[in-house]
């Protein structure tokens, strides 16, 4: 088993200055979907200071060396194409990178790792495991 982990529990971990270690999935492979990695070059982008904008690099550098990040490829965007159709019927769309973080998640194989305010929407995904980032770990 394994987990992707979404931008919401590196953004908790971010704000609780706990570091973003290979580890933080605890004994389940871990891997970044390529749509959070993006979204964590906009928060690099939009950091209000030079030095916030270097510390996040930083951090993401040091995660992306020890978590790989998953191209969506193919079989990620199948999985969109399938979710989008399954959701859209029910009329229970989620925003659109949670679905590409789902759709890759679901590709692999594995769960989602989702910050401790909960991603509830994420469970609409039928068969995804959804697990809630507590105190900096899984």
């Amino acid at each position: 088993m394994g987990l992707v982990i979404d931008t919401s529990a590196l953004v908790a971990l971010e704000r609780s200055a706990t570091p973003w270690e290979g580890d933080v999935c605890g004994s389940e492979d871990a891997a970044i979907p390529a749509i959070v990695y993006a979204e964590l070059m906009v928060g690099v982008r939009l950091a209000d200071t030079r030095e916030r904008a270097a510390t996040r690099r930083a951090k993401i550098d040091a995660l992306v060396a020890t978590v790989p990040v998953i191209e969506f490829g193919p079989a990620a965007a199948e999985r969109w194409a399938e979710l989008y159709a399954g959701l859209s019927r029910k009329g229970r769309l989620i925003p659109a990178n949670d679905l590409a973080v789902a759709a890759t998640a679901v590709a692999i194989g594995f769960g989602v790792l989702v910050g401790p305010a909960d991603e509830a929407h994420f469970r609409l995904v039928p068969g995804l495991r959804v697990v809630v980032l507590r105190d900096g770990r899984v």
